[in-house]
């Protein structure tokens, strides 16, 4: 079984009573962990490359900067290709919340749920996104990546 279909089995195991709460923890949760992962992450303005031994180098990239919040992607790098997974997260800056608005395998929240009624479908969509997050964020953290960011990114697996 393949390490993200085992998470996605763990994740429907997980549902806590007060999910709204808890899912904003998991939120700052993650920001703190995003900042622990890559330090310079608030003034990263491209793509920045982390290494680790015997692993996968992992991309941040910057798809949107906003006085407020910065929206990046988080993926892995394997032989010239960005595979799975690939993380769209919109980081709020003032509230420091990091939230996944988008994974590889599955469609953006707006995207998804056109009809604001379903609030319940919205939060439990919005868990599973956000706990994957938080599982990888700690296998990365355990791996200790180091980063460097990169001036000028071409599609080619460069570090200037």
């Amino acid at each position: 079984m393949l390490v993200i279909e085992k998470i996605n089995l763990t994740m429907s195991y997980v549902n806590p009573v007060n999910k709204s709460f808890c899912l904003e923890q998991m939120c700052a949760s993650n920001y703190q962990k995003l900042l622990k992962l890559m330090p310079e992450l608030l003034t990263l303005k491209e793509i920045a490359i982390g290494i680790a031994i015997n692993n996968t180098p992992l991309h941040i990239t910057v798809i949107e900067s906003a006085p407020h919040t910065l929206m990046i992607e988080l993926n892995h790098y394997f032989d010239h290709e960005f595979l799975e997974p690939a993380v769209k997260i919109r980081l709020y800056l003032d509230a420091q919340l990091a939230e996944v608005m988008s994974d590889q395998a599955r469609s953006p929240i707006a995207l998804a749920f056109k009809d604001k009624s379903l609030s319940r479908d919205i939060m439990n969509y919005k868990w599973r996104l956000n706990y994957f997050l938080q599982t990888w964020l700690d296998h990365c953290l355990k791996k200790d990546y180091q980063f460097k960011a990169s001036k000028a990114y071409a599609g080619n697996y460069k570090s200037d």
